[in-house]
């Protein structure tokens, strides 16, 4: 066990005959025990700091490990949603290549319809143009006859349709 300061204190010699000087001996011990003391204080200091770095030290080694585990876990969730926005993009883009096709179908649909609406309208517009034209000349077979230039040659009397009605 080690010296305290009050050991060093009460520690005493036996008296030989001519022995050391009793006051240069307490003397001496007094500035031993008070050196003692400040060490003892200091060591006391020192494992005060030591016990305090200690727990620091511990304290950031905690966290530093959460903050390891912490950006573990933000790049795996990054990770993941960096392939959930692929996964959806893809989603998009096929639903989209979808739309898109539908589209193009119906429109080539509608372009074919439209196409054959083209065609019976030119039908239609043909047979009206041959029967108007067939009007047209039917009303100038008549204009063109011989029966107008009869009626402008026949004579008629006012005064034979005047009796006649009389």
């Amino acid at each position: 066990m080690p010296l305290t300061p009050l050991d060093i204190h009460n520690k005493e010699f036996t008296k030989g005959f001519r022995g050391y000087d009793e006051d240069e001996v307490n003397e001496f011990l007094d500035q031993v025990i008070k050196d003692f003391e400040i060490l003892l204080r200091e060591k006391k200091e020192l494992e005060q700091k030591y016990k305090d770095l200690s727990e620091k030290l511990g304290h950031f080694t905690n966290i530093e490990e959460t903050l390891n585990k912490s950006i573990v876990i933000a790049q795996e969730a990054a990770e993941e949603v960096k392939r959930n926005a692929q996964k959806e993009a893809k989603l998009i883009v096929k639903e989209a290549e979808k739309n898109a096709d539908r589209i193009v179908n119906e429109s080539l649909a509608k372009a074919r319809k439209i196409a054959l609406d083209v065609e019976e309208l030119k039908k239609q517009s043909k047979v009206f143009r041959n029967r108007f034209r067939m009007l047209v000349e039917a009303q100038l077979d008549l204009i063109n006859a011989d029966d107008w230039d009869e009626l402008l040659e026949y004579d008629v009397d006012a005064t034979d349709l005047i009796s006649i009605k009389e």
